[in-house]
């Protein structure tokens, strides 16, 4: 099998030796991957940190343009890139190929955020003391980033880490998981194709020793990280001084009120705690249910859950695929084993078909088992009833983390309140916690990291504001 290049510094290479990218669901070798050598890495940080002097100067419709292209061209070659995440990842076909309808609208909400402007003209003539003056407020890129970006989506995560970083003139070098590079080095050929410095976009197939290493770089003035909480804090521990964008996941809650529409409540959380094996930050982990209609709706939950399709991810017919590898089947089987054994039901699944975990609802839970209080990231939901909303309020919030979390309610008073006392970066009403536009601002609170995702947002994140001072203007 040829060794699959990856891109530093506008060029294409293929380092020392190679690593095999292996298909979750049947072993198979899906492509195998050159590694990086340290003189790739250290060629690609000063490439990037040599290209930002010119390119923090781009102006807008070059950037704007390389952003449609790589948009358009993701839509061309959506088929063969849908095809390629299913098979590095073990994600469903269907699942797939939303995920790279999405990264098209990512790119291209990026580049209708930039033409759209984000200069501001401010009024200074306020105090007597201060004179005719006004001032122009315009953002400017911090420096190079860092992008490091989990296995889970391999396009769209990237994606919305290099998008933003283009749109505002700041070179990026991508370290993808390298469970799933391909979709990283897909978007690199398509930014290879457009009139940007070769500097602008670098992915790097490392390990994570070595993405350590480049978080401590000076070069690299804003690093962008989704993972796992132990790992990001470590990283955001390297360096205080350094902007940090971090998302950490979460162990989503999701409140049925009694005035909901249950059956549509039951569908879409059927969807939004196994679409992708549970394997997403904003997977529906917790379900709390009002008493009055617990017992009706868990019966119409489990019955959408078994319905479920579990298999092959080329499949266009498969819901569930295979979790990413035998360590995460392993942790979740014996989590839920650990709950069984603990009190805790199966009202569907609570079993493992390697390499599949089969759907499962957990009923009798407490907040201690470990299904309850950490990130499953798995195809696992516990469900347990609640008397009043202010109790539902309050179990959602009694956890770590505050990532998103999901209300059906046809109460518009109760969705203000459940906005106003969530502890969480979105809360998402009449659907579940799984939902996400492109364009909103992602992110989370407490041990889910902090700062936002979602082009406008992320581009905030990636500039810096800086005001120059008209005086004695006829204003």
């Amino acid at each position: 099998m040829t060794v699959r290049a990856f891109y530093a510094a506008g060029t294409w290479r293929t380092g020392e030796g190679s690593f095999e990218v292996r298909s979750p669901y049947d072993g198979s070798v899906v492509a195998e991957v050159g590694i990086p050598t340290e003189a790739d890495v250290e060629e690609t940080v000063a490439s990037a940190a040599e290209t930002f002097r010119d390119s923090r100067h781009l102006p807008v419709h070059v950037r704007a343009e390389a952003l449609a292209h790589v948009s358009r061209r993701l839509q061309e070659r959506a088929g063969e890139i849908a095809e390629s995440v299913a098979r590095e990842g073990g994600k469903p076909i269907k699942w797939a190929a939303v995920e790279v309808s999405r990264a098209v609208s990512t790119f291209r909400w990026a580049g209708e955020v930039l033409r759209r402007g984000d200069e501001e003209f401010v009024r200074l003539d306020t105090e007597a003391s201060l004179g005719p003056r006004a001032g122009i407020v315009r953002r400017w890129p911090v420096g190079p980033v860092l992008g490091i970006t989990p296995f889970n989506f391999p396009v769209n995560l990237v994606a919305h880490k290099v998008a933003p970083a283009l749109a505002v003139g700041a070179p990026i070098v991508v370290k993808p998981a390298t469970a799933t590079p391909l979709g990283a080095l897909v978007l690199a050929e398509l930014v290879d194709e457009t009139d940007l410095p070769k500097g602008m976009c670098s992915v790097l197939p490392v390990p994570s020793s070595v993405a350590e290493a480049m978080v401590g770089d000076d070069r690299f003035r804003k690093v962008s990280f989704t993972g796992s909480p132990a790992i990001g804090w470590h990283l955001k521990g390297l360096d205080p001084r350094k902007r940090f964008t971090l998302e950490l996941g979460g162990n989503a809650g999701v409140i049925v009120h009694s005035d909901a529409d249950l059956d549509h409540a039951a569908a879409r959380i059927a969807i939004g705690g196994y679409y992708q094996a549970g394997q997403s930050c904003i997977s529906v982990q917790r379900i709390l249910v009002q008493s009055e209609v617990h017992e009706d709706f868990v019966e119409r939950l489990v019955k959408q859950v078994q319905s479920l399709k579990v298999g092959d991810p080329l499949d266009p017919a498969t819901d569930v695929g295979p979790l990413i590898d035998a360590g995460a089947l392993d942790r979740v089987a014996a989590w839920v084993d650990e709950a069984l054994a603990e009190g805790a039901s199966a009202l569907s699944g609570g079993r493992r078909d390697d390499p599949f975990y089969e759907p499962t609802v957990l009923a009798d839970v407490t907040a201690d088992m470990k299904v309850c209080k950490e990130e499953v990231f798995g195809p696992v939901t516990t469900v347990q009833p609640y008397q009043t909303f202010e109790e539902a309020l309050a179990v959602v919030n009694d956890s770590r983390f505050g990532l998103q979390a999901g209300v059906f309610t046809n109460d518009i008073e109760r969705a203000f309140q459940a906005h106003r006392e969530l502890e969480v970066g979105g809360v998402v009403i009449n659907d579940q916690s799984a939902f996400r536009a492109d364009q909103m601002p992602y992110g989370g609170a407490k041990d889910s990291g902090f700062g936002r995702e979602g082009l406008r947002y992320a581009m905030e994140e990636m500039t810096e504001p800086r005001i120059m001072v008209l005086s004695n203007l006829p204003l």
